[in-house]
């Protein structure tokens, strides 16, 4: 598939390696330009790109960035995009936004507002960065890492779902975009590394 990756951190970084790796065509870009991307172009393969770039020729888009730098994006290019939400909101670093502090939205509910016309599927975003680089397994695998994958359009959940399993992880059906604050930081599957029964169960568990 192409794929977009908008951000070069820990998860951004990771998910450009791996995916071209796989031998998909990846576009990675970043705030600070294409100039920057230069050494992980070289070692990946992927083409360092503008945001504009990364995004129009892409099937698949993963936002890997701070969550206050998602109403900096132009929603507008994202429309019709199907955008797998790889963020996490940490007060700390992005600020005080009341409907996440008071758990009204679900972060990737957030995103979507701010990305009318993109079908937002949230993954990636409980597993440490480490582990998303070198702990998958094939499938059938004892103790392979459940991800959970949540969405509110049920084909577009279905291509991450594909792409989680081709990463290494089983991939749970974590529900709807609502329900993926199941998934954010301060819940049972985050960071925990748990099998895709134990992923179940801790969506289960989980408490606003």
């Amino acid at each position: 598939m192409e794929i977009g990756i908008i951000g070069s951190g820990h998860i951004g970084g990771t998910l450009t390696r791996r995916l071209s790796s796989l031998g998909h065509d990846v576009a990675v870009a970043n705030s600070r330009g294409p100039q920057s991307l230069t050494d992980l172009a070289a070692e990946t393969g992927a083409r360092a790109a503008s945001l504009e770039e990364a995004v129009q020729g892409a099937e698949v888009v993963v936002v890997a960035i701070p969550l206050k730098a998602v109403p900096q994006l132009p929603a507008s290019l994202f429309d019709g995009k199907l955008v797998v939400d790889a963020n996490n909101y940490y007060p700390q670093r992005d600020g005080d936004v009341a409907e996440l502090l008071d758990r009204s939205l679900s972060s990737s509910r957030w995103t979507a507002d701010h990305l009318k016309g993109a079908r937002v599927v949230k993954a990636f975003n409980n597993i440490q960065a480490a582990h998303l680089m070198d702990a998958g397994k094939p499938a059938g695998t004892p103790d392979r890492i459940g991800l959970p994958v949540a969405g509110d359009d049920e084909d577009a959940k279905r291509v991450v779902m594909g792409i989680v399993e081709e990463l290494g992880f089983d991939p749970v059906d974590a529900g709807t975009l609502d329900e993926s604050w199941r998934q954010q930081p301060d819940t049972p599957v985050y960071g925990t590394d748990r099998d895709a029964d134990g992923v179940r169960e801790g969506l289960a568990a989980a408490r606003p």
